[in-house]
């Protein structure tokens, strides 16, 4: 058996959550064994990834702050400047503006296949990260002094923590037998790209409607990324209606407001769920991310939660360091728990009562809905309330 000591920390999935908590450990000085089940698929410009995310403002900071972030930006992360939010029963909008708010842009449109290509490149050119893949975890084992993790290829790696960040089926959160609470909406989110017959304006737009929220993100190539909850009924038949068809629903959910839509890229769909673990710390094992909360995609948060569990983890660590203490005490992780688990519930509660309130057709909800929307839209503190929580700032 090859065996490692001197780690300060195992990460355990590559993703984007993943690959930016062992990059940032590493730039904050730490040792770190980052281990991935597959080579990650590389970015091609002439291929975009279905899967994309609105990144925030704090998470855009974080990838400057570990030199990630001009690479990015270089390759494609369409700056928008406006969101714009209104009720299919009518009533007003609430509108977030750039310029308003004294920000040079609201976020980033950005492919997941690209933030994790650029990420792992900089691990890979990273002093202090060990890359294990392809390797997959086979046990944990913990004690007092540290965490040992047994990868499949018969190495084991010691470290005083290990990070599970390994998607909504977390084998980590398994092997530590931390149960979930978790809710099925019925829902599936419907992706694809879409070609308009007016310009998006640099403008992240989303639509309420009965079946759910239909979402129109602006992409760098001029198209939308679009992210359409519904029904499963209605998704599957969605998916299954020929391009012709499925342009003509598509403008109609959308009320036509970018003209007509002119092309559609492949289509495809994923089930909407409230996951959220009971524990994120099981003594020196640590769960973020989607291992640690799924959440629905209404508000676009589901990524910058978990980059927000990355940057907690930096504020635990650099504290401990600033101080001379060490990082990985009992109460320093308790208190990184409650802070990310209680962020992190009132988030995905609050997205489930508005998915709730405006994802139906009753009467009250629906003569209420569109006018409190608009009512809140005319009150600029409580716009920019929305605009810093939603903006991690």
């Amino acid at each position: 058996m090859n065996r490692r000591g001197g780690l300060d920390l195992v990460v355990i999935g590559a993703g984007v959550v993943g690959a930016t908590a062992a990059l940032a450990a590493a730039r904050d000085g730490l040792r770190v064994a980052l281990v991935e089940a597959h080579p990650p698929q590389a970015w091609r410009e002439g291929e975009a990834d279905l899967r994309v995310f609105a990144i925030a403002a704090d998470a855009l900071a974080m990838f400057e702050d570990l030199g990630v972030g001009a690479s990015i930006r270089a390759a494609r992360a369409h700056a928008y400047r406006r969101m714009r939010v209104w009720d299919a029963a009518g009533g007003g909008e609430l509108v977030f503006d750039a310029d308003r708010l004294g920000q040079p842009c609201l976020g980033r449109i950005i492919e997941n296949r690209l933030l994790v290509d650029r990420l792992w490149a900089a691990c890979q050119a990273e002093a202090n990260v060990e890359l294990h893949c392809p390797a997959r975890l086979q046990g944990i084992e913990q004690d007092d002094s540290g965490v040992r993790a047994r990868l499949d290829d018969g190495r084991e790696l010691r470290a005083r923590l290990l990070l599970g960040s390994d998607g909504g089926a977390s084998r980590v959160r398994s092997l530590c037998a931390v149960e979930t609470d978790a809710h099925d909406y019925r829902q599936r989110g419907l992706v694809a790209f879409v070609g308009t017959e007016k310009p998006h304006e640099d403008t992240a737009w989303q639509r309420f409607l009965p079946t759910g929220p239909l979402a129109f993100l602006p992409f760098g190539d001029g198209r939308c990324s679009i992210v359409w909850s519904l029904p499963t009924e209605e998704a599957e038949r969605l998916l299954a209606v020929d391009e012709a068809r499925f342009r003509q629903e598509l403008a109609r959910g959308f009320d036509a407001r970018l003209g007509e839509i002119t092309s559609v890229s492949v289509r495809a769909a994923f089930p909407l769920r409230r996951q959220l673990a009971k524990a994120y710390v099981h003594g020196r094992v640590l769960l973020a991310g989607d291992a640690a909360h799924v959440v629905h995609p209404l508000a676009g948060q589901g990524v910058n939660l978990g980059l927000r569990d990355v940057a907690a983890l930096r504020r635990l660590w650099r504290e401990a360091g600033e101080r001379g203490v060490a990082f990985d005490t009992p109460h320093r992780l308790a208190r990184w728990e409650r802070e990310r688990r209680s962020d992190v519930t009132v988030s995905a509660l609050g997205f489930e009562t508005i998915n709730r309130v405006f994802s139906n057709d009753a009467m009250l909800p629906t003569f209420l809905r569109g006018h409190l929307l608009g009512l809140a839209g005319r009150l600029p503190p409580v716009v920019r309330g929305l605009w810093r929580r939603a903006a991690g700032v």
